[in-house]
């Protein structure tokens, strides 16, 4: 009889799950045909029960998948506590429609976000400002950092601490650098992400690695573009949190803030009180999603 212990699925691949243990140990295990007839698949981030077949090879079974608090279709994972999502401050330009869709797709999927403006050194305090403007009411943390002079980077840690989080962000804005920095640490303290390899390949595959601290985080591979979720036109508007306190004061019922005449929202837009470019992100949404719609 194997002893069994329990522990977090941080890699999948080819119907094996890597498995990190209490004790700091990676078990290399198969799942049990059990899961197959309950059409239940491991996912990175799973809380597993594991029984040990081997300790010399750390090789084991998962036995059992624990209840999770939630699941992400993408990326595929399960357990997340929250998401960071990387843009740089300059060079390139953030494209903040892209920003704002990633913002409703966590929402949509209930995973609260932190704005992370990497390469804050590139910028004038005005610039930071007027970011902090774009999204004062957005309900995100924003925060800036650089790592060509580590400003920020106790704060993110501070952020990380004791959760499980997904990296997101476009190619080239310095999520691997931030990343580097973050990491060192799982390097000395663990051994698993060397033990693993972070080949060139990795990054297709979602993949979590052990920051010690019982903190967590899950690399995502760059993205150019994203996908609305399967919303309705007509619920867009409650992804948008600086819409919240205008609504139901417009002269029509469920109005969308779109063509209506007498809109609070709109009013609100050019008063000032919702950003322009938050307002224009929506309309662009909305358009898109009508046009999905139709086909």
């Amino acid at each position: 009889m194997g002893i069994n212990m329990q522990g977090k699925i941080i890699k999948g691949i080819a119907g094996f799950y890597y498995v990190h243990a209490k004790a700091g140990d990676v078990y290399e295990c198969k799942a049990k045909g059990v899961f197959r007839n309950r059409k239940i698949k491991p996912l990175v981030g799973d809380n597993v029960e594991i029984e040990i077949i081997n300790q010399e090879e750390l090789k084991g079974n998962i036995i059992d998948i624990l209840p999770r608090k939630n699941e992400l279709i993408r990326p595929a994972s399960a357990n997340i506590d929250q998401a960071m999502v990387i843009f740089a401050a300059a060079n390139p330009q953030p494209n903040l429609n892209l920003l704002d869709r990633f913002l409703v797709m966590m929402d949509y999927q209930n995973v609260s976000t932190i704005i992370c403006f990497n390469k804050q050194d590139l910028i004038s305090h005005e610039e930071q400002e007027e970011f902090k403007r774009i999204y004062a009411d957005c309900g995100c943390e924003i925060i800036f950092t650089s790592t060509y002079d580590n400003s920020g980077i106790e704060q993110v840690h501070e952020i990380l601490k004791g959760k499980t989080t997904v990296l997101a962000g476009p190619s080239g804005v310095g999520k691997s650098s931030l990343t580097n920095i973050i990491m060192p640490e799982a390097n000395m303290e663990t051994g698993v992400v060397s033990r693993i390899g972070r080949g060139r390949h990795t990054t297709r595959h979602s993949e979590i690695f052990y920051v010690g601290d019982n903190s967590y985080i899950m690399d995502t591979p760059g993205f150019t573009s994203l996908m609305l979720p399967e919303l309705e036109t007509e619920t867009l508007r409650f992804y948008f949190p600086e819409f919240e306190e205008f609504e139901g004061t417009c002269r029509f019922n469920g109005c969308v803030h779109i063509n209506e005449p007498d809109c609070s929202v709109k009013t609100a837009v050019s008063a000032g009180k919702i950003h322009k470019m938050r307002y224009q992100s929506y309309t662009t949404m909305y358009q898109e999603l009508k046009e999905q719609k139709k086909y």
